[in-house]
């Protein structure tokens, strides 16, 4: 068997051997991803599992800005460093490093050993291709040199070369060690060598490199260059290949003892005002309601009339207008409940349009508080900006059309949180633009969008639609953020239960304060016609909009006894008058179907529409005293008729007066695959506090399996996998066996036949020696792999 059966404990390993079960459990709260099914059996794998590149890379991304200028720091100075080094690079004591370091050390980034050297995970120093603009140490470009050169290079200096080549190594890390010393050297050179070097000491790699060399030192190079490369301070690929690189002890030194590294250990703190928890929760609530009335307003829209989507997909700027201008509320409101609803699954496209989903009908039928809780929630889990309207070139975005995640956009949302959360109680920012600098600090890689005309303004407009944000301060619903049950306990507490009655007026309005139920929103809507939204919902009864209700087969009689239920009282005299006038003339006329035959019981009201000059384009000819037949359609005889102040009804084929109540449209329910036994989709979380008492009891490495010294694999897809993938580590093998067993997603860096390195998403897996049938995510389409080209393995 070819792979290694030596266990050699790694420094990390080491370090987590001396933690408690508590602290552990920090590590594995902060990295859940090492914690992931199949469950590390020993420390030795969960090190290898922290170590990984694509663990490695989403915790920096989570870390607040003096971790990361420390931990760029670090990976400056080297694999390994002193605390008193790092303190030096930085400019401050080494007290004030601890609470930085505590937090790289709960994430497993760096560490400190028992000598006290500080070390860190191996792909951290990949995080920055030049981190604080330097090249790698001496150290890391010295074996590429030969024998020769290193003489050469110590000659220069006026050295006595040692011996052998590792002396020789040894002696000019000893020399260069010295930032004096470095800087005597250069104070020796000629002019235009000292001019080179110390412009390539404070400008990064990436724009220093203005001259390339092929080969060695040759008069190609400047001479001012050959000098510094022949001394070390410049050092060039021993066969040429790309530019002379500086080592970062050189540069270092020639940018002076005063130079430190960037540190900002204190958030910047914008100006502060008094606010009290009470008004804290009334501008929470009043937001809350606003955007609940918003959020069912645009939602019943779709539901009565479904969005249109682009060829390109997604709901246009058009149709977001048309919407808005339904509902009364701006674009970017729109935007925010379509987007929700659809993390929420109320809405979702179906064909070219976009319908609610069977999920609404039961969410209209809740009060405001859990309406509002549950797209609160969803805007949290979105992989996006819901109210991003523009792109890098300023084109418009349309809604619901981007399906890519935004880890930047996510990063905003956490930013701001972290950012409301570290105010001082009582206390609130006076400009909440401000807030934009406090979230670059907690999360720097929080993206900014193209559309921002501050830093972060449209996280920060939409944490304030949504009553995450209220007075400047962290509101009760954003504390609650993450946490579905407190959430929806919020919203109680903050919101109001739905009005189930309104007053009505003697002018035909009705008016209910606060939100109104799903009963009384939809018994209104279908007798009169909503003129306001907000904290006080205005309906206006008239002859169009009662007639209507008749239309649907509504009766004069129902009417006014379901107004007077909801009114709790008689009704004004001037509405029971418009509902008996409209009930009386309702139905007077008739259309059937025949192209179209008008007949009623009225001659003279028959006469009347013939002679009518509008309702010339119907083309209507008298059969008869109550007869009237003409070349429109049914349709377009009653819009024509009502439009002129008639009140027509549909008949059917059998005589029989049609209701026109329009079905609602919703989409059709997908059914899911039905699972494989033993196979669910989704893993549960894995119970982090007890994996951490597990680790702190299991031994440091478990044998790596060899069946030819008895030691077996776990399962025969284990030892498929360990003899496919022999360059593949115990903890990717029993990753990949289980996503194999459970069914669950994968994801795998793989090398392709040309040798290209990707990053795949994989699920459905089903093996095939030496082969992986899978489905790939990145082709979205079923793909064959090969086992042996597997390089790593990562949960999703």
């Amino acid at each position: 068997m070819s792979r290694n059966t030596k266990s050699r404990r790694s420094p990390l390993t080491a370090w987590l051997c001396t933690l408690d079960a508590e602290q552990l459990h920090r590590v594995l709260s902060n990295r859940p991803d090492a914690g992931a099914a199949p469950e590390p059996r020993a420390l030795g794998e969960l090190a290898d599992r922290l170590q990984r590149p694509g663990s490695v890379a989403p915790a920096i991304r989570r870390l607040p800005l003096p971790c990361l200028q420390v931990a760029e720091a670090l990976a400056a100075l080297g694999e390994t460093t002193s605390r008193s080094e790092l303190a030096a690079l930085l400019g401050v004591p080494g007290p004030q490093l601890d609470d930085t370091l505590a937090v790289l050390a709960d994430h497993a980034l760096v560490w400190a050993d028992g000598d006290g050297r500080l070390h860190q995970a191996a792909a951290l120093r990949q995080a920055w291709p030049a981190p604080l603009g330097l090249e790698p140490p001496l150290a890391d470009l010295l074996p590429g040199q030969t024998s020769e050169d290193l003489r050469g290079m110590l000659s220069s200096l006026g050295l006595k070369p040692p011996a052998t080549r590792q002396q020789r190594v040894t002696a000019l890390l000893e020399q260069y060690g010295s930032a004096e010393w470095i800087a005597g050297i250069v104070a020796k050179a000629p002019t235009p060598t000292r001019e080179l070097l110390e412009r390539r000491a404070r400008t990064k790699p990436v724009e220093s490199r203005s001259w390339i060399v092929f080969g060695s030192p040759s008069p190609d190079v400047p001479a001012a260059a050959r000098w510094a490369v022949a001394r070390g301070l410049l050092v060039q690929d021993r066969h040429g290949f790309g530019p002379a690189r500086m080592p970062a002890e050189v540069a270092l030194a020639l940018r002076g003892a005063d130079w430190h590294a960037p540190f900002d250990p204190v958030p910047p703190l914008p100006a502060l005002a008094r606010v009290s928890a009470a008004d804290v929760g009334r501008e929470t609530a009043s937001a809350a309601g606003d955007f609940g009335g918003h959020a069912a307003a645009v939602l019943a829209e779709c539901a009565a009339r479904p969005l249109t989507v682009l060829k390109s997909g997604g709901v246009g700027a058009r149709e977001l207008a048309r919407v808005g201008k339904a509902v009364r509320c701006d674009e970017p409101t729109v935007r925010l409940v379509l987007e929700t609803a659809q993390g929420s699954g109320l809405v979702t496209r179906e064909g070219d349009r976009v319908l609610v989903t069977g999920a609404y009908d039961s969410w209209a039928e809740e009060e405001p508080a859990a309406q509002v809780a549950q797209l609160v929630g969803a805007w949290w889990q979105l992989p996006l900006t819901p109210t991003q309207s523009r792109d890098e070139d300023g084109k418009v975005l349309p809604a619901l059309a981007r399906t890519r995640a935004c880890d930047g956009c996510v990063q905003a949302r956490r930013g701001l949180l972290a950012a409301l959360g570290c105010l001082p109680p009582g206390q609130g920012v006076a400009e909440t633009a401000d807030l934009g600098l406090l979230i670059d600090w907690h999360h720097p890689f929080a993206e900014q969008l193209p559309q921002d005309e501050r830093p972060f303004a449209t996280v920060i407009h939409e944490a304030s639609l949504l009553g995450v944000l209220a007075r400047g301060a962290l509101s009760p619903l954003g504390a609650a953020l993450g946490n579905v049950a407190e959430l929806a306990d919020q919203a109680r507490q903050l919101m109001p239960p739905a009005v189930h009655g309104v007053r009505i007026g003697s002018d035909l309005t009705a008016v209910a304060t606060g939100a109104p139920s799903a009963r009384l929103t939809s018994l209104l809507d279908s007798l009169a016609d909503r003129e306001a939204r907000g904290t006080a919902s205005v309906w206006r009864f008239s002859t169009d909009s009662l007639r209507r209700a008749f239309d649907a087969g509504h009766d004069a009689p129902a009417i006014e006894a379901d107004l007077a239920a909801i009114a709790g009282g008689p009704l004004p005299q001037a509405l029971s008058y418009l509902i008996t006038d409209t009930a009386r003339r309702h139905g007077r006329v008739r259309v059937a179907s025949a192209a179209c035959v008008i007949h009623g019981l009225e001659p003279a009201l028959l006469a009347e529409i013939v002679a009518h000059r509008k309702l010339a384009g119907l083309g209507l000819r008298q059969l008869a005293p109550t007869v009237l037949v003409g070349k429109a359609s049914v349709a377009q005889a009653l819009a024509a008729l009502r439009a002129n102040g008639y009140a027509p009804v549909a008949e059917a084929a059998d005589g029989a007066v049609r209701i026109e109540r329009t079905a609602p449209q919703r989409a059709t329910p997908v059914p899911r695959p039905r699972a494989r036994a033993g196979r669910p989709g989704t893993p549960a979380p894995p119970d982090l506090r007890s994996l951490a008492s597990k680790l702190v009891g299991a031994p440091a490495e478990l044998p790596l399996p060899d069946p030819d010294r008895g030691i077996p694999y776990d399962s025969d897809t284990e030892e498929i996998f360990g003899e496919s993938a022999k360059h593949l580590p115990l903890a990717d093998v029993r990753q990949l066996a289980h996503a194999v067993h459970t069914g669950e997603a994968i994801i795998i860096e793989y090398v392709d036949g040309s040798g290209a390195h990707t990053v795949r998403s994989l699920s459905a897996l089903e093996l095939d020696p030496p082969y992986l049938n899978a489905w790939c995510h990145l082709r979205d389409d079923a793909r064959v792999f090969a086992l042996s080209r597997i390089l790593g393995v990562m949960p999703t």
